[in-house]
């Protein structure tokens, strides 16, 4: 299958905040509607309700992990630590790139020239990180990484 980094990319450039163009792009794969996906991840934008703090694509990457990883077993959960190891190491990955997950240290003071990732390139990496940890050998290689990516 065709990787769907650029599709990711292209939804943010058309309007999605950042978390509903990661959430949105992957959601079919794992039985949620695109619709519901948009509407679940609104609220995180610009690092949770525009306070900055975690970036919206990595709590989109959270949303897709426990929607891959969970059992659903509402009475016994027994998958959530899994779950929360999973996305242990996809913050990891983001992290090992970026060197944070915070929205504020990503974007800088004014989004421009302090910044460390650009949020459409912070969209791009969990892209890549959920083809990579969530869908191992579905998707064709991706481009590559490039640290200016818009």
């Amino acid at each position: 299958m065709k990787s769907r980094v650029q599709l990711a990319k292209n939804r943010h450039k058309n309007g999605y905040n950042c978390a509903q163009a990661v959430a949105c792009t992957y959601c079919d794969l794992l039985d949620m509607d695109e619709k519901t996906a948009f509407r679940a991840a609104e609220a995180y934008g610009l690092g949770i309700a525009k306070r900055y703090e975690m970036c919206g694509s990595v709590c989109a990457m959270m949303m897709l992990a426990g929607l891959k990883n969970s059992d659903g077993n509402m009475q016994a959960p027994a998958t959530k630590f899994s779950t929360f190891d999973l996305g242990g190491h996809m913050i990891k990955q983001f992290e090992n790139w970026n060197t944070t997950s915070c929205c504020a240290l990503l974007r800088g003071t004014d989004g421009k020239t302090d910044r460390l990732r650009s949020c459409r390139g912070c969209v791009a990496d969990c892209a890549r990180i959920v083809e990579d940890q969530l869908f191992p050998g579905l998707f064709d290689p991706y481009e590559d990484r490039s640290p200016e990516e818009e």
